[in-house]
């Protein structure tokens, strides 16, 4: 018994007329009674009464009747879901991002996505760089947003794409006398503790900073150290020093600390997309587009 047996049944049940079952099928007369007449041989028995006034089901009909139509609907289902992940429009994304990229990029990119994709169910960790280079190589994410350079990277087997770039900007509690300039030189800052996120947590964003203060002709000393971007501002914003962070979290304004750009200007910061080597969902390929449309 095929589907296409079931659904010549079907069409004939609802009809009770092997002529317009046939038009509504798009196939001759004969070849439809020639498949009734199959299918009644392998089920062994006589599904519809003809006369030559009337066709009318069996009782094995009306039983066989309300079970195919449910296979053909499930079938129709199931060729649908299929269709559909094959296309990315269902399934799952388990999607890592920092803190910063919920700024605005993060926001954009999602509401892109699910408005063309509402069947995918989003599975969202804020984590750390080197904390979503591990699960994206330990197969716990599908996609990162994060932050490189990440000399890792290759040796954990990602393709890293740099989507957004973004300079760095001082910030300062609002009572500090550095809040009072539109451009704060970053050498006046030497003296001052610094909370910065630990090394290990971003290895290529706190490099490019050390460096950058480093041009400068000092170290700064790190008092604080905290895990998030917003964090980061909120410690700067209590009194516990002063940080450097990209531009983008101009956009999350936490009272008690100001934003203010630097002298000389920084280094480019990237905001990238990190996803496994050969990955070839269609899910995680729509993702990166909606990333690429939303920078």
């Amino acid at each position: 018994m095929e589907l296409r047996h079931l659904r010549y049944f079907v069409a004939v049940a609802e009809e009770l007329h092997f002529g317009r079952a046939a038009v509504r099928l798009g196939i001759r007369q004969p070849p439809l009674s020639q498949q009734i007449k199959a299918l009644e041989g392998d089920l062994g028995v006589v599904l519809f009464d003809r006369d030559s006034r009337k066709v009318r089901l069996t009782a094995a009909g009306e039983a066989l009747y309300p079970a195919a139509r449910d296979l053909l609907g499930a079938a129709r289902a199931a060729e649908q879901v299929t269709r559909q992940a094959g296309r990315g429009e269902s399934g799952q994304l388990a999607l890592g991002f920092v803190g910063s990229a919920t700024n605005q990029l993060l926001p954009r990119a999602l509401r892109d996505f699910r408005q063309r994709y509402p069947e995918v169910r989003l599975r969202l960790r804020e984590l750390t760089t080197m904390q979503q280079v591990h699960a994206l190589r330990d197969g716990g994410l599908d996609i990162g947003l994060l932050r490189p350079p990440l000399p890792e990277a290759e040796a954990a087997g990602l393709v890293v794409e740099p989507i957004g770039a973004e300079r760095l900007v001082a910030v300062v509690p609002d009572d500090h006398p550095r809040a009072r300039q539109r451009v704060v030189a970053v050498r006046d800052l030497a003296e001052e503790p610094f909370v910065l996120f630990p090394r290990a947590l971003g290895p290529g964003l706190h490099d490019q900073i050390l460096r950058y203060c480093a041009d400068a002709g000092f170290t700064p000393v790190i008092a604080q150290e905290a895990v998030q971007m917003q964090t980061i501002v909120a410690l700067v914003a209590a009194g516990l020093g002063v940080s450097l962070v990209p531009a983008s979290m101009k956009h999350s304004p936490r009272p008690g600390a100001v934003f203010r750009s630097l002298s000389p200007a920084t280094r480019v910061v990237h905001l990238a997309i990190a996803h496994r080597a050969g990955a070839t969902s269609p899910v995680v390929r729509n993702f990166v587009a909606a990333v690429s449309r939303s920078a």
